[in-house]
């Protein structure tokens, strides 16, 4: 069985999907969820799932303690799931292409950083785009830049406040993630 490990930021409802999909697959099950912010969502949902949490500081993020606190999990795949602070080199050298991101446009455009949730929405509506979309791509130690894995796109012309995309982008990030990860852990990366 592989491992996946999730890092995530805020309310956690791609981890939340993600872990759900593994535990009716016994191919992958995550194995932690690692989080920058002590009161985001993803630390009760992921609690109540019975999945290790780790909370941690930017400083920790970038220590070798934690480092091989990772290491523990013996992770197969890390999976940023609306985690908003850059990887350190450290981590990035240890899993080379074992590190994926999903980004809420179709990269490179509305990348970069800052470049997240209704940025990116807010952006897309104000370029008046007749579409946007997911990217899923490896983590490199620049933001948005890794080779893309998948992109799914959905129309937005008819999209009049950056909520009704974040709505549309939703709707793809939970058809179209843990599937992702499914065949990439299937393919043995």
């Amino acid at each position: 069985m592989k491992n996946i490990v999730i890092f995530a930021s805020g309310s956690g409802t791609n981890a939340e999907n993600i872990i759900l999909y593994f535990k009716k697959n016994n191919m992958a099950k995550v194995v932690a969820v690692f989080s920058n912010n002590q009161t985001a969502a993803i630390i009760d949902k992921a609690n109540n799932l019975k999945v290790p949490t780790i909370v941690f500081s930017r400083e920790q993020l970038k220590s070798e303690v934690f480092l091989q606190k990772i290491k523990g999990f013996r992770p197969d795949l890390i999976v940023l799931a609306g985690f908003l602070w850059q990887f350190p080199e450290s981590i990035i050298l240890s899993y080379k292409d074992k590190i994926i991101n999903i980004h809420p446009s179709l990269l490179p455009k509305y990348g970069g950083k800052g470049m997240y949730g209704m940025n990116v929405h807010k952006a897309v509506l104000e370029n008046k785009e007749a579409e946007t979309g997911i990217t899923i791509h490896y983590v490199n130690e620049h933001y948005d830049e890794g080779k893309i894995i998948f992109q799914k796109s959905v129309a937005v012309d008819k999209c009049k406040t950056p909520e009704e995309i974040a709505a549309k982008i939703h709707e793809l990030e939970m058809d179209n993630f843990p599937h992702v990860i499914d065949q990439l852990l299937t393919s043995n990366l």
